[in-house]
């Protein structure tokens, strides 16, 4: 037993310590456990010995119920408006065509049934979520809502289709069958439909009774867990999808006004780390890289193929009638993560016996570890080339829910004043706070200011800001530290002019010296932009009209608040001068 836990430990502060370098590296955090966890293996200078499937079955459903349950949780309802549709359209139809162009391929590479391949292509058809949340925050990139909303939501809800096409082709294969039949879409409409009725049922079941017991604060994250993995588990007997349903009850939690909010997240957070590090950890303990060397050509030619064809070309149907610019075609095209579901559902025809299980497999983990290293590692400069980065979003320090009652939403946020926080030097009363805000402290390096109209802020100062989550923006614009990239600075990204939608287009003309047609003088420029752009307007969207670019700066409820323009050119007249 002392063995065990020596092993177990030292493996998880391995790989906690490990992730420190990962930045400096530029190498994938999960890619590092993977490697960790193949150094432990049999082969490795670890030389642990472990081929349990079943183990790895059962502990590794746990752990991505946990990762799809926070990152439901982190997921904001509003980014339904911009990307429900296209991303359910990949997270169906993307599946599928990867899946069967992946399985052609993979045939005639590895020269199997076509049923075969078409097995693996499944295997490895979805994006995984694990690895898209874990990556899109671990580098620190504020993408483009539409863009980051689609993966995030693709990433989380296409593993059901996976998971239901290889439980079928190994059922087929199993029983001897060589063609399909309508159970086919039967089944998936059961899965997909049981799925999301257990998962909105689970999701305010768990909010009701949360807001209306009074626990000690460190146990209401353990009953989010419990309720969730309920959830996740009655939808399987049920003969739903657990994972889609697990997603969804997480949703529904995170955007519900729920009790101590902010310290569930906050737990969940490590607990998500957790199920991810032991996961790539077993995962990497499984394999046998000699068994990868010798398949290692075509499994690569496999991997190269699903990354470069089969998921762009899956992409650009599926998108197809969205408005997506071909840049964020390309960009979501690239990030087709591929992580722990493929090698999770790869164990699936191990557990079944079939024939080429363990090929299947190997190729399957190859696959995972190119898709990591290359997609996940040049993430940053993918986005930077496709200009998906979008300016940060100023954030407190910490925030901690005031569970004063549960429908006051009331926080304690912090922040520190930088020299780039233009209120400093100013006095409390010259502040325009939002309503319902107050500064409830100040630190002054050691000393405890109680704060009063005449407190004067100065530089390093922290303040304790008692608010609502709904001013958060407002209150971080004025108190927060942004450090950006030269690229992503305001100025250069929105442009040198920041105005206001509803200003009237014939007057911005009028001012900058350019010709407006008569029927549209009379617009706002939020009206105008929509016009030009054809389509549900996003922050960064741009559009080029009478040699001027013009960019959405701030939306608020589904409306351009805000549009940044940048001079291309000088055009006539001297108000562009001015």
């Amino acid at each position: 037993m002392n063995t065990l836990f020596v092993i177990c430990a030292g493996l998880l502060a391995v790989s906690i310590l490990a992730s420190s370098m990962s930045s400096r590296l530029g190498i994938p955090l999960l890619l590092m456990f993977l490697v960790i966890g193949m150094l432990a293996g049999e082969e490795g200078p670890g030389g642990i010995a472990f081929d349990s499937v079943d183990t790895v079955y059962v502990i590794g459903s746990l752990a991505l119920a946990i990762i799809l349950l926070d990152g439901g949780m982190r997921t904001r309802a509003e980014n339904f408006k911009v990307a429900l549709w296209p991303s359910l359209s990949l997270a169906s139809f993307g599946v599928l065509f990867s899946a069967l162009l992946t399985g052609l391929a993979a045939a005639w590479l590895l020269d199997l049934h076509w049923l075969q391949g078409l097995l693996l292509g499944s295997i490895v058809g979805s994006t995984d979520a694990a690895a898209v949340f874990s990556l899109l925050q671990g580098k620190g990139l504020n993408l483009k809502r539409r863009v980051s909303a689609t993966l995030e939501i693709e990433s989380a809800s296409n593993d059901p289709m996976a998971i239901f096409l290889t439980i079928t082709l190994v059922e087929m294969l199993v029983s001897g069958q060589t063609s399909f039949t309508w159970s086919f879409l039967t089944m998936l409409l059961q899965q997909f439909g049981i799925g999301a009725v257990c998962g909105v049922a689970g999701g305010f079941f768990l909010t009701w009774l949360v807001n209306r017991v009074s626990l000690d604060t460190g146990l209401y994250p353990l009953l989010i867990t419990s309720g969730a993995i309920l959830v996740f588990a009655v939808a399987n007997i049920v003969g739903g999808s657990g994972f889609l349903a697990i997603f969804i009850t997480g949703l529904v939690l995170g955007n519900m006004r729920l009790r101590s909010l902010q310290n569930i997240l906050h737990m969940q957070d490590g607990m998500a780390w957790l199920s991810q590090i032991g996961l790539f950890l077993m995962l990497g303990l499984l394999v046998t890289p000699s068994q990868m060397l010798e398949l290692a050509l075509p499994a690569l030619a496999i991997a190269f193929f699903l990354i470069l064809v089969a998921r762009p070309v899956a992409v650009l149907l599926c998108l197809a009638p969205f408005t997506f610019s071909w840049r964020e075609r390309v960009f979501i095209s690239w990030v087709g993560l591929r992580g722990a579901v493929p090698v999770m559902l790869a164990i699936f025809p191990l557990v079944a016996g079939l024939d080429q299980a363990q090929l299947l497999f190997n190729v399957a983990f190859v696959v995972v570890l190119v898709s990591l290293l290359l997609q996940g590692a040049s993430l940053p400069m993918a986005a930077r080339l496709c200009r998906m980065e979008i300016p940060p979003i100023p954030e407190p320090l910490h925030r901690t829910s005031l569970d004063v009652v549960v429908e006051s939403d009331y926080e304690l946020i912090v922040y520190q004043l930088s020299d780039t926080n233009w209120c400093v030097g100013v006095q409390l009363r010259d502040l325009q706070m939002p309503r319902d805000t107050r500064i409830a402290a100040v630190f002054r390096g050691r000393k405890l200011l109680h704060p009063s109209g005449s407190t004067r802020l100065e530089l390093n100062d922290v303040l304790c800001v008692i608010g609502h989550a709904r001013d958060l923006p407002a209150l971080s614009r004025l108190f927060s530290i942004s450090t950006t990239q030269r690229h992503l600075n305001n100025r250069q990204f929105f442009g040198e002019f920041i105005l206001e939608g509803s200003a009237q287009l014939g007057e911005v003309a009028r001012f900058y010296g350019f010709d407006t047609p008569d029927d549209m003088a009379g617009m706002t420029l939020a009206e105008f932009f929509i016009k030009q752009f054809g389509g549900y307007p996003d922050i960064g969207d741009q559009t080029e009209w009478q040699g001027l670019t013009w960019v959405v700066a701030d939306i608020e409820d589904g409306w351009i608040q805000k549009i940044g323009l940048r001079l291309n050119r000088q055009t006539d007249g001297s108000a562009t001068r001015r």
